[in-house]
């Protein structure tokens, strides 16, 4: 089908298809931020409800090595921090991979539809059609 298309179309469906691998990227690095992050905010939850004299310790490889409570504390939160800035900033790059999306989706329909002088590829059953 793809070589019956104009080669600008061709480039628009190779751009589509670059775009959406970007965005299951992002989706799926998005999803494992999320996931650090509420694993790390129930440690501080667990942390805020131990006394600061409890014996800790901090995996460090296949190690465990003693930690005290402050420093358990301070980690944690920079990594909270740390994760709701990924997430967000995740969030953003989705919303814009998600309109640059629906742009080109766009352009390459008005191509489609406008492009294709009215022949049997710009009827209903031509490329675009899907009912998408």
């Amino acid at each position: 089908m793809q070589g019956n298309l104009p080669p600008e179309a061709q480039e628009k469906i190779e751009e589509l298809q670059d775009l959406q691998e970007t965005a299951q990227q992002v989706a799926q690095q998005k999803q494992q931020a999320e996931t650090s992050l509420q694993e790390s905010e129930t440690a501080l939850e667990t942390l805020d409800g131990m006394e600061g004299e409890a014996q800790m310790y901090r995996e460090v490889g296949e190690l465990l090595i003693e930690t005290d409570y402050d420093e358990a504390y301070e980690d944690l939160e920079e990594k909270v921090s740390s994760l709701e800035v990924r997430v967000e900033t995740l969030t953003k790059q989705e919303e814009r991979v998600q309109t640059q999306f629906e742009s080109l989706q766009d352009e390459l329909q008005q191509m489609l539809q406008g492009g294709a002088g009215g022949g049997p590829m710009g009827g209903p059953g031509g490329p675009g059609a899907g009912g998408a």
